[in-house]
C-alpha cells in the first residue's frame, strides 16, 4: 500500500529542508566537489561516445582527464599571467581614468564643473577612494582569487573528483535509479530527463557560446589595440553566460576605455563598439539558436533571479548550482502546472465522466 500524499511530501520535505542546511553549513568545503561533480556531468557524454567507438569506460576517462589536463595546462600558460598583469594595471589605472574624465566634463562642460557642483564633489571623492584603495583592491582581487592553500586544494581535488565520479557515473546513475519510489518511477525518470535536456540545451551550449564569444572580443579587441582588450573581452564572455548581461557590460567597458584611448582617433572608438555589435549579432543569429536552442525552458529574467538568490544564499557554491536547480524547479513547475490543468481543482466538479450535471 503507497503511501498517502500528505506523509509523502513530509518525508521529501524534510530531505529538502535537510540538503538546503547542509549546503548551508558547508559553503565553500564542498566547492571542489560540486565542481568535480558539474565536469563529470558535463564531460559524461563525451565518455559514452568514445565507449561506443570501442573504449573501456577507464580508457575513455584517462583519454578525457589527460586531454583536459593539457588544454588546461596550455591555457594557463597562455592567458593567465597576461589576464593577471592586466587586471592589475586596468585597477591601478582607475584613478588616472577618473581624473581624466573629470578634466574631460570640465572643459567640455564647464557649468557642471563648478566647486561646489555635486558632480565635482562625487568625481573628487570617486578619485580619492580609487586613489587610496585601488592598490589595496588589486592585491585582494589577485590574492583571494589565488590564494595559495585554497588553489592548491582545488587544483587537486576538483581533478581527482571529477575523474573518479567521470568513472563511476553510469553505475551512479544506475544505482539512484534503483533507489527510487516504485509508485513514482516511471514519473520522475521522466522528468529527470527533461532536467537533464534543459541542462544540455543550456549549459553545455551556453558555456560553448561564452568560451566563443571570449575569444572572439579578446582576439578582436587586441587587434584593434585596445589597452585591457583581454581582460575585457574575457570578462564579457564568461558574464555572457547571463543573457544580454555580457555584452552589455563588457561593452561598457569596452567603450569607456576606447573614449580615453582613442579620443582623437574615432573611428578606433567605432571600431570597438562594432566589435560588440558584431558579437551580439553573431550570438544572436547564429551561436544561441545552433548550440543553445530556443526550447531549453530558461527565461534570462528567471536564470539573473537563480543566480542573485542561490549566489547570495550559498556564495559561489550557490552560483554553480543554481543552473541546474533552476532547471529542476521550471520542469517541476511545468509538470505541476500540467497536472493543475488535469486535475479537479482546474476543471471542476463538472469535469468527472460520472457528473449528474
Amino acid at each position: 500500500m503507497a503511501l498517502p500524499i500528505k506523509d509523502q511530501f513530509k518525508y521529501w520535505g524534510i530531505g529538502l529542508f535537510v540538503l538546503l542546511v547542509v549546503m548551508w553549513y558547508l559553503g565553500n568545503a564542498i566547492l571542489p566537489y560540486v565542481t568535480g561533480a558539474a565536469i563529470a556531468y558535463f564531460l559524461d557524454p563525451v565518455a559514452d561516445r568514445l565507449e561506443r567507438m570501442g573504449c573501456t569506460r577507464v580508457l575513455a576517462t584517462v583519454i578525457i582527464t589527460l586531454v583536459a589536463v593539457l588544454v588546461l595546462i596550455v591555457l594557463m600558460l597562455a592567458l593567465v599571467p597576461t589576464f593577471i598583469s592586466q587586471l592589475a594595471a586596468l585597477i591601478a589605472a582607475a584613478p588616472e581614468y577618473s581624473k581624466q574624465f573629470q578634466t574631460f566634463l570640465q572643459e567640455q562642460i564647464p557649468a557642471l564643473m563648478e566647486p561646489d557642483s555635486a558632480i565635482r564633489k562625487s568625481l573628487n571623492s570617486i578619485a580619492q577612494t580609487l586613489s587610496e584603495r585601488s592598490g589595496d583592491l588589486a592585491n585582494t582581487v589577485i590574492s583571494s582569487a589565488f590564494s595559495l592553500l585554497d588553489t592548491l586544494i582545488f587544483i587537486v581535488v576538483v581533478p581527482v573528483v571529477s575523474f573518479y565520479l567521470l568513472l563511476d557515473w553510469d553505475r551512479m546513475i544506475a544505482v539512484i535509479d534503483g533507489w527510487l519510489p516504485r509508485d513514482h518511477q516511471e514519473t520522475i525518470r521522466a522528468l529527470a530527463t527533461e532536467v537533464d535536456r534543459t541542462l544540455a540545451g543550456f549549459v553545455r551550449g551556453q558555456t560553448t557560446v561564452s568560451a566563443i564569444l571570449g575569444g572572439f572580443y579578446a582576439i578582436s579587441l587586441m587587434l584593434v589595440g585596445l589597452q585591457f582588450g583581454l581582460v575585457v573581452g574575457l570578462i564579457a564572455g564568461l558574464i555572457s553566460f547571463i543573457p544580454y548581461v555580457g555584452a552589455v557590460l563588457g561593452g561598457i567597458l569596452a567603450i569607456g576605455l576606447a573614449l580615453f584611448q582613442f579620443w582623437a582617433e574615432p573611428w578606433w572608438i567605432a571600431a570597438v563598439a562594432g566589435i560588440f555589435a558584431m558579437g551580439q549579432f553573431l550570438e544572436g543569429n547564429f551561436l544561441t539558436p545552433n548550440l543553445v536552442g530556443r526550447s531549453v525552458g530558461l527565461h534570462p529574467v528567471w536564470l539573473m533571479f537563480a543566480l542573485s538568490v542561490f549566489g547570495t544564499l550559498f556564495g559561489f557554491v550557490g552560483m554553480l548550482i543554481a543552473v541546474p536547480l533552476a532547471a529542476t524547479i521550471g520542469v517541476f513547475s511545468r509538470f505541476g502546472i500540467r497536472q493543475y490543468l488535469l486535475g479537479r481543482l482546474y476543471l471542476g466538479l463538472g469535469s468527472r465522466p460520472d457528473s449528474e450535471e
